[in-house]
């Protein structure tokens, strides 16, 4: 991973980090990648597909319609908003 990419994800996470931090945590970052490249290399050929490490009963409620806040409501402690709507900041380049 590049110093470039490595800034670019702390910005998408939200992360300030000083230039010391960031070769402190690069070479960390590339540890951790490296042991998921080994992990990608084991044969799971034959391992059922899970969803959770454990069985789990999950016991699910119905699915009933129920009242919803307004739109006012909804939008009293937005920092921000465009008549009806919430408004973030875009974290994609160009997609302002």
């Amino acid at each position: 991973m590049t110093r470039t990419e490595l800034e670019q994800l702390a910005l998408l996470a939200r992360l300030h980090l000083e230039p010391a931090e960031l070769d402190s945590i690069a070479s960390e970052l590339a540890a951790v990648l490296e042991h998921f490249k080994e992990l990608a290399a084991v044969d799971t050929t034959d391992v059922p597909a899970m969803a959770h490490a454990v069985p789990l009963d999950l016991r699910l409620r119905a699915d009933v319609v129920q009242p919803s806040l307004s739109v006012e409501d909804a939008l009293r402690g937005a920092p921000a908003r465009a008549g009806d709507e919430f408004v973030v900041p875009a974290i994609i380049a160009g997609h302002e």
